[in-house]
């Protein structure tokens, strides 16, 4: 058993200090320009939908993009949309949101095309959306007037637990597209090796003390 005097428990003690102060400083950036977006990420992996058809689903669907597997959720069965050689994923219930979650691979970033989509899977102009991402915090950002082509992701300090699409309650359906899933950027990683570093190198310290 380790006393708050021994090295060990000392060592520990700032091991825990400083993800605690890690966990403080964790934030949820949001991205409206891809561009943008894939600079501040690593290893992009997507899911374009177009092995949908304009069919009904079950409740979760097993997904992947690129080297990372996810799933959608959506309470009611979810719905693929759209048409000829471009498919987008949507729900069959307008109320229900599309609950993306159990990333894999350690996801820290999510993005992709969202907007409304009509009874028969066709896009919606002007519809109002809301998509929520969750690590720990949330952070919302509502989509008004959604366009086919508009861009939205979110990139955290930590890996993310799910991203949630909503409407506002209009008479159109949460659709997704071009969806993006990736990791922290390689810079990002070297930030958790020094911290790591400076962990041992205090133990080592107080060791030889």
């Amino acid at each position: 058993m380790f006393t708050s005097k021994s090295p060990l428990a000392k060592a520990l003690s700032l091991a825990a200090l400083l993800c605690a102060a890690a966990s403080s400083q964790a934030a949820i950036t949001t991205y409206t320009n891809q561009a943008d977006f894939l600079t501040a990420i690593s290893a992009p992996g997507y899911d374009s939908y177009d092995d949908l058809t304009v069919d009904p689903y079950g409740a979760t669907l097993d997904r992947t993009a690129g080297a990372y597997a996810y799933q959608a959720y959506a309470a009611g069965g979810l719905w693929g949309a759209g048409g000829g050689t471009d498919h987008w994923l949507s729900t069959n219930r307008s109320l229900d949101p599309i609950v993306f979650q159990n990333f894999g691979g350690g996801v820290t970033a999510f993005g992709g095309n969202f907007f409304g989509s009509d009874i028969s899977g066709g896009f919606t102009p002007n519809a109002n959306l809301v998509l929520t991402a969750e690590d720990g915090s949330t952070v919302s950002y509502a989509l008004n007037g959604a366009t086919e082509v508009g861009f939205l992701g979110f990139v955290s300090d930590s890996a993310l637990n799910s991203v949630v699409l909503s409407t506002d309650g209009g008479p159109w359906w949460p659709t997704a597209n071009n969806v993006v899933l990736a990791v922290p950027e390689p810079a990002s990683y070297g930030m958790m090796l020094a911290g790591l570093g400076c962990v041992g190198m205090a133990a080592r310290r107080r060791r030889r003390a």
